[in-house]
């Protein structure tokens, strides 16, 4: 994507940036984690219809999550192509905010199976609003930041993202809990609201980077934008070729960072179902994970800096590894909070350092 000239490691302009992560990331606490999960659960059938044979709830949500990234896995590779060429990079930022946060909105209408589709549809383009704006967040750390800091600004990212998610999920949880008291009649409805309020959080606090990141290209879309995009991919990928180490990275990212989102994905509904876990216990591991995840991109970001990026990310992945060992052989409560604290206190420091190790490779 084409740079535009701006003072790097201004700390106005950084800390502008990270409030993306502030905005973003309560879709992912209340929306894929804490929240929707169990009230998905809650307002399904055990088993829903799909064609003309049963599948258990929490495999539908599954495959709903499954579907979504294969839709962005289709779509996105040939629009970042469009935003390289075109310079539209915080065009396509603004879209996908809008097209995620008012998808998260929308939840508040699903009510249970007679509105399944509504919640179906709902989650999945959220998952796809959501995932798709990282990529264009995410382009412009090399931008605002020199190599030097990448991997600071990287964990300040992630950090301002824990902090302001946990700050909403309490909120939610305030308003659920007292929601008598606030004149809302039905618990339901009060969890309902917490959908809403993930979207205006996400919308409105994205526009401070929104304000702050240098401006994109003035020109219009060119006729025929859709085969500049794809012709822009393949130039891309033809200066990959040349380049062995940005390739076998991206390769090796592939497959961990699908082992880390399918573990934070189905963390909770695993703790439901299998282990039995109620509502507060649930939402006590995911306050685990957020603030030990915290901890996790701050220190592991200070090790980088002392022993590289390459050796911090094998030491967190061999750790990743055996805390899923771990956690197959965990069958009390007790053991899944420990299994919960060495989740959290990797996947924060492998989110940060992926996240500026791609760009150093660049």
């Amino acid at each position: 994507m084409h740079p535009t000239a701006v003072l790097k490691n201004d700390p106005k302009l950084i800390r502008s940036w990270a409030m993306f992560d502030w905005a973003n990331s309560s879709y992912s606490l209340v929306i894929s984690s804490a929240v929707f999960p169990a009230y998905f659960a809650a307002v399904t059938d055990k088993n829903i219809l799909v064609g003309t044979s049963y599948m258990p709830n929490s495999a539908y949500f599954t495959f709903t999550i499954s579907i979504a990234y294969i839709f962005v896995a289709l779509g996105l590779p040939v629009l970042s192509g469009i935003a390289d060429y075109s310079g539209k990079r915080l065009y396509f930022l603004k879209l996908f905010t809008l097209i995620g946060s008012v998808a998260c909105i929308s939840l508040y209408y699903f009510k249970g199976m007679s509105t399944l589709w509504l919640g179906t549809v709902g989650f999945m383009v959220a998952s796809i609003g959501f995932t798709s704006s990282l990529v264009f967040y995410n382009s412009f750390l090399p931008v605002i930041s020199t190599e030097d800091r990448y991997d600071h600004t990287s964990a300040r990212g992630f950090a301002y993202g824990y902090i302001g998610s946990v700050l909403l999920l309490v909120l939610n949880l305030l308003v659920i809990k007292y929601h008598t008291f606030l004149g809302i009649q039905e618990e339901s409805s009060a969890v309902r609201l917490a959908f809403v309020m993930v979207g205006l959080w996400w919308f409105f606090f994205a526009q401070i980077p929104f304000r702050k990141l240098p401006p994109d290209s003035q020109n219009k879309f060119e006729k025929g934008i859709w085969s500049k995009g794809y012709q822009e991919l393949l130039n891309v990928w033809h200066r990959l070729r040349n380049q062995k180490s940005l390739r076998r990275f991206l390769l090796a990212f592939f497959f961990y960072s699908a082992g880390v989102q399918t573990v934070l994905y189905l963390a909770a509904t695993f703790a439901s179902d299998e282990l039995k876990f109620g509502g507060s216990e649930l939402v006590l591991i995911i306050l685990i994970l957020q603030l030990v995840g915290l901890v996790g991109a701050n220190f592991f970001a200070w090790l980088s800096r002392i022993k590289g990026n390459k050796f911090v990310l094998l030491i967190m992945l061999t750790l990743w590894i055996l805390v899923c060992i771990g956690a197959f052989f965990t069958y009390s409560k007790t053991g899944f909070y420990f299994v919960a604290a060495g989740v959290g206190l990797v996947m924060g420091g492998i989110q940060a350092l992926s996240r500026s190790s791609y760009s150093k490779l660049l």
